[in-house]
């Protein structure tokens, strides 16, 4: 019986997040889309683009179909999924795991104030409640 490659889930380079991004905007895309949709402000070759969406659909964040001989690709998670598999990452990596060391260090850096994190707490209590 042949093995099933399960998704890797690396975490995403600058330019595969933003590939990604366009695939969630559209809903799906082929290269050629993608790349228009990036030109603006980062005109790549299109073997750059296929090598990009290649890599996605190795990590597990994408996917594609075939009609005819293009390929259309999509992404496989929501946005809010992918960021929670970041954040855990983080979480691991630089926190040793704990969730309250990340957030005790979020308020002495000031990126979020002691107001926040309590509203926080009581908008996850109600929703926990419910």
């Amino acid at each position: 019986m042949p093995s099933i490659k399960k998704p890797v889930h690396k975490p995403l380079s600058d330019l595969e997040h933003r590939v990604l991004k366009v695939l969630w905007s559209s809903g799906s895309a082929t290269s050629e889309q993608v790349q228009a949709a990036l030109l603006p402000q980062h005109p790549l070759k299109d073997s750059t683009i296929r090598t990009v969406l290649r890599r996605l659909l190795e990590k597990g964040y994408a996917t594609h179909r075939v009609e005819g001989r293009t390929f259309i690709y999509s992404g496989t998670e929501a946005p809010q999924s992918v960021a929670v598999r970041a954040f855990r990452q983080i979480i691991d990596r630089f926190c040793q795991g704990s969730v309250e060391q990340l957030l005790t260090g979020m308020v002495e850096h000031e990126m979020i104030d002691g107001k926040e994190l309590q509203k926080l707490v009581s908008s996850l209590t109600k929703k926990k409640e419910k």
